[in-house]
């Protein structure tokens, strides 16, 4: 059985321009899951990693704390494939739709980076 394969968007150039980066040139990227609609994670992204996701299929970001680019699951093996691509009304936020491979997107083990409520009283406040 074989897996999810990366498939590159073919995008519109110029839609790239209607993104507004913050002043450290990020976005924020939202990742959901197809088919469930569930929110995965939040990450950053630059121009340069924008445009790596849309060509490779893959999902890159750019991340703060290391200052460096990073593939999602190259190294846990939770990769995430590339369904759709958009950006928001005010183009400062991107919405990946992804088809996640393993044991999910967040690196505590979760599925989701989302699994904690302000009102689950069986989960702890910090863990």
């Amino acid at each position: 059985m074989t897996g999810p394969t990366a498939t590159p968007l073919a995008f519109v150039e110029g839609h790239l321009d209607n993104v507004k980066y913050n002043d450290d040139g990020l976005v924020p990227a939202i990742v959901q899951e197809e088919g469930t609609g569930k929110i995965l994670m939040l990450a950053w992204m630059n121009d340069e990693s924008l445009r790596k996701s849309l060509e490779t299929g893959r999902t890159w970001f750019w991340s703060r704390s290391r200052q460096e680019y990073w593939c999602k699951g190259e190294t846990s093996g939770d990769r995430q494939y590339i369904r759709e691509a958009h950006y928001d009304c005010d183009g400062d936020t991107i919405l990946l739709v992804v088809e996640q491979e393993g044991s999910g997107a967040c690196h505590t083990g979760e599925y989701s980076c989302f699994y904690r409520s302000f009102t689950d009283p069986d989960v702890a406040p910090n863990g």
